[in-house]
């Protein structure tokens, strides 16, 4: 296991799979000196880490590591996405950063101030999110190097009423929803994750969030690197809003588990 200051993980599989199971928004870690910008005060600060955190996100990935018959990389977020988001773009323009919520956080998911509307990321930025990104691509581009492909599996949960900060959820929120790309996703890849999660009673595509992480090196550019989101609503698996895990959790992990055989198999498509 590689641990860094940066704050996150490395966790390797076996050297031949192409599989890396992306889980960036599990931990609920806010540094000290990260928290003294933020202006909700202790309990305030709870209820939006349990609004805002995957929970057990990383338990699923674990899991399925556990599971799968050829062992999945993991890169796992160790702060909460309260420090950066991994999943923004660091100079973002787009919706996201209209209602505060772009790399740096400014608003909570229900559109109250975290930090202070003059507050700089740009140090945020450069401490935590340019390594994290630098890093990923890092260990992308290491299953390119080994195996000739790359298989990126976001590992997301979202909870079963929609929150403020959600610009298109008014959509279907069914039992996993699953983020694609036009370029990086291929037919194949959703149809083993549909497969895989059958059990749960229905996916829909990119409903209510779209998209998936490719490290920019290779977004638009390298077909070698495929990639799919998987957004698990949180009742399937735990009490809302931050509450424990239940029995589904197990069963998420074996179906994770089952996509990472699938997609990950010599010669598989996806």
């Amino acid at each position: 296991m590689n641990e860094t200051a940066a704050g996150f993980r490395l966790l390797p599989g076996a050297p031949d799979s192409p599989v890396l199971l992306h889980v960036p928004h599990a931990s609920r870690a806010v540094p000290g000196d990260v928290r003294r910008d933020i202006v909700l005060d202790g309990p305030s600060l709870h209820r939006e880490l349990d609004h805002i955190t995957d929970a057990w996100t990383d338990e699923i990935a674990a899991g399925a590591a556990a599971d799968a018959a050829v062992r999945p990389w993991r890169f796992v977020n160790r702060l909460s996405r309260l420090v950066v988001d991994p999943e923004r773009f660091p100079d973002e323009r787009e919706e996201m950063l209209a209602v505060g919520m772009g790399a740096v956080y400014t608003r909570t998911t229900h559109g109250e101030a975290l930090r202070p509307a003059d507050f700089d990321g740009r140090d945020l930025v450069e401490r935590y999110f340019a390594p994290y990104a630098r890093a990923l691509q890092e260990a992308v581009d290491a299953r390119l190097a080994a195996t000739g492909r790359a298989v990126v599996v976001d590992v997301h949960s979202y909870p079963t009423a929609r929150l403020p900060y959600e610009l298109h959820g008014e959509g279907p929120r069914p039992p996993v929803c699953l983020g694609t790309d036009a370029f990086h996703t291929p037919p194949e890849l959703v149809a083993a994750a549909r497969e895989a999660f059958a059990e749960f009673g229905g996916t829909a595509l990119d409903s209510p969030f779209a998209g998936t992480y490719v490290p920019l090196k290779h977004y638009g550019k390298d077909p070698r690197v495929t990639a799919l989101m998987i957004e698990i609503r949180r009742d399937v698996y735990m009490s809302e809003p931050g509450g424990a895990p239940g029995p589904g959790l197990g069963a998420l992990a074996g179906a994770l588990a089952r996509l990472v055989d699938t997609v990950g198999a010599p010669g598989a498509p996806g």
